[in-house]
């Protein structure tokens, strides 16, 4: 299929996949959008990982406890909490067995090569997907940065948006029902991706394509359920919602490279917008 046309969205459920990368202290599994990588890693207590990255990058922890170190600066980081690190090599040791997300940059060429759906970008970023230009540098420069999410939780609002130079991270508000399938939301973003990664529950994706004037090239609308842990890269162009169903409460992290303008330019939005200025 030609990259000018919607390309495929990655399902990528890690309780199905074998992990990309397994040592005696953990398991991680990779998979990569245009602009970014994610990582997810279950961390045997002990387990030390080590890693070195051109751009800042997030470190999200959804269970256990991890200390980190990145340059001169460490932080304890508990469970749902959110880091970003400096570029350069960093530390993570698992004080408890854990559950982390990593997001990085595709600059990060030996990553983005790992990951399960490597092949789906290996003859070049998708021609609908805008450069990825880097933000302003944050205020006092790049640093370890620290945030517990249960402090950026808003009244009437499951949004929790972070951004870095190059990436946004938004980890929602936990669903503790299902969303109300009469009040979804479709819509599409004509020149970036989104990466859902499901940390907690099922959640079931809805993707429709638009239709180029090839028949041949019509794809059939996808309504695709996923559980917990697993990536959806939604591609851009594409229609899409998602809802969280079952029982079990949903926990959903969206992932956007480069930071998203439309949130940015909403005052108030991003929880660390204090922190990183605007393009001019």
């Amino acid at each position: 299929m030609s990259l000018d046309l919607p390309y495929m969205a990655t399902y990528a459920d890690y309780g199905v996949l074998p992990p990309t990368q397994e040592t005696a202290g953990g398991r991680t599994w990779i998979t990569r959008g245009a602009h970014f990588v994610v990582g997810l890693s279950e961390l045997d207590s002990g387990a030390e990982v080590h890693r070195h990255h051109r751009d800042e990058s997030f470190v999200l922890v959804a269970r256990g406890s991890v200390g980190i170190q990145a340059g001169l600066h460490q932080v304890e980081a508990a469970a749902e909490t959110l880091s970003i690190t400096p570029p350069g090599t960093q530390r993570l040791v698992a004080r408890t067995p854990s559950l982390v997300a990593w997001i990085c940059t595709a600059r990060e060429q030996e990553w983005a090569a790992l990951a399960s759906n490597a092949a789906l970008y290996a003859k070049g970023i998708p021609s609908a997907v805008a450069a990825a230009v880097p933000w302003p540098m944050p205020v006092g420069g790049f640093r370890l940065r620290h945030y517990v999410l249960a402090e950026h939780t808003r009244t009437g609002s499951v949004m929790r948006p972070f951004r870095s130079c190059t990436l946004m991270v938004n980890p929602l508000v936990k669903r503790a029902v299902p969303r109300d399938s009469r009040q979804l939301d479709p819509h599409v973003h004509t020149d970036f991706e989104q990466g859902s990664l499901v940390l907690q529950g099922t959640y079931k994706h809805h993707l429709r394509y638009p239709w180029p004037p090839n028949l041949q090239d019509w794809r059939d609308d996808e309504h695709v359920s996923i559980g917990a842990p697993s990536l959806t890269v939604i591609p851009a162009g594409a229609i899409h919602t998602s809802h969280n169903v079952g029982h079990e409460p949903g926990w959903m992290v969206d992932i956007f490279g480069p930071p998203r303008r439309d949130f940015s330019l909403q005052p108030g939005m991003v929880c660390n917008e204090s922190e990183y200025p605007l393009p001019e």
